[in-house]
């Protein structure tokens, strides 16, 4: 790997205002040259945050985060981390690199045209490959320790309806061996073909159950279509309609970094938004199994918010967790209250989770959080904890597709 040297780096941090600036439009020219280039990618990419535009200021801001710490990498360890799960489940290869950069610089060629000078565009290249080795490196660790590579098959042995919008897939191999373990918390990612688009389509899903042997257990949120070009919801209703007991659905193997801190002893407080509960009901199941085993279980407190009882998922696995384990407390707050939801029963409390509410039903002396939703609703959760005093390094949040909190 090339070193980059004290003036290359001086270019490219230089050149992070101009990034700030037009950071859409060079990733939004990047993707449609790397597409016309390169069709096949369009597998690896989801089509839907392409057409939204999402994807492209993602990547902006990456870039720009990139350029602006250039000089200070380890600023950027938990973003890295991050998008290395994110590549693994994609199943990212270190062949695809090259053909990202090609077309990166060009792109930033193309779109800034004489801004750009020779010498920059050289940093910018070293930069890049700089860049690309440490997220191959990465991502080898993760290839290297995961429990399988690529895709694999998988049948569904049970489906269950979870809610008017959620459903479960349980997923066991296909050759008939064990379901792999994996970290509580992790997901793993799905592809299905979309006809009228002409290509495959990964998405991740959170596993929403314990790590056992049995299955690994997906549960998807049938999400509502779109205006866009490419409506959101393609795949999740591609799995709700199309995708019966015994189909065959293509896996990779579990990553993300978003994982249960299986061996410390503080208290846990899972905070969940709507679809958001998936990973937290793997993680207090989890801990409940190993309080079980263990006989010293970890105080668990769950605050689950979603509009309605119609869409409560794991109503009545969070009831019993509750009623059965006296280190399980639950929160469940419904934005709207039907006639039939029960207060005390199927929820606590009408309205959405304010600072107030967090404050007095989520606030537990040393204790690690874990918040999984939208991303208005983590970013949220996240700042009144931190303005109540919790250490930030305490607060873990799950990011998907394009978003970001900021």
């Amino acid at each position: 790997m090339t070193q980059m040297t004290t003036d290359q780096m001086a270019r490219v941090k230089a050149t992070a205002p101009v990034l700030a600036e037009h950071g859409a439009t060079i990733t939004k020219h990047f993707y449609q040259r790397m597409f016309n280039r390169h069709p096949e990618l369009k597998n690896l990419f989801n089509q839907t945050h392409q057409a939204t535009g999402s994807q492209q200021q993602t990547l902006a801001r990456a870039v720009y985060a990139y350029a602006a710490n250039i000089d200070n990498l380890g600023a950027l360890g938990g973003a890295v981390t991050r998008i290395a799960h994110k590549h693994a489940s994609l199943n990212i290869r270190p062949e695809h690199y090259p053909i990202v950069g090609d077309n990166l610089l060009a792109s930033i060629v193309e779109v800034l045209g004489d801004a750009v000078d020779p010498a920059t565009l050289e940093a910018w290249r070293v930069a890049y490959g700089q860049l690309a080795q440490i997220l191959i490196g990465v991502e080898a660790n993760l290839y290297a320790g995961a429990a399988w590579s690529g895709f694999r098959p998988f049948k569904v042995a049970r489906k269950v309806r979870e809610s008017d919008e959620i459903t479960s897939f349980y997923l066991t191999p296909a050759d008939g061996g064990a379901a792999p373990s994996f970290e509580p918390g992790q997901y793993v990612t799905v592809k299905r073909f979309v006809g009228e688009l002409g290509v495959e389509q990964p998405r991740q899903y959170s596993l929403s159950d314990a790590p056992h042997g049995k299955w690994l257990r997906i549960s998807v949120k049938r999400e509502a279509g779109g205006a866009e070009a490419v409506p959101a919801g393609k795949v999740s209703t591609l799995m709700h309609d199309g995708v019966e007991e015994g189909a065959i659905v293509e896996v990779t193997a579990p990553m993300g970094d978003f994982t249960l801190k299986r061996d410390a002893q503080t208290p846990v407080v899972l905070i969940s938004g709507g679809v958001g509960i998936t990973p937290m009901v793997s993680i207090a199941s989890t801990l409940i199994a190993d309080g079980s085993q263990e006989g010293s279980p970890r105080d668990v407190r769950f605050v689950h918010a979603c509009r309605s009882g119609a869409v409560h998922a794991f109503r009545d696995w969070l009831n019993d967790a509750a009623r059965t384990h006296a280190n399980v407390t639950r929160t469940v707050l419904y934005e709207e209250v039907g006639p039939n939801d029960r207060v005390g029963v199927d929820h606590d409390l009408e309205g959405r989770l304010t600072p107030a509410r967090i404050e007095q039903y989520a606030l537990v002396p040393d204790a690690d959080y874990y918040i999984c939703g939208p991303i208005a609703f983590m970013r949220a959760q996240r700042d009144a904890l931190v303005a109540l005093g919790v250490a930030p390094e305490r607060v873990n949040t799950e990011i998907f597709g394009s978003g970001a909190l900021e």
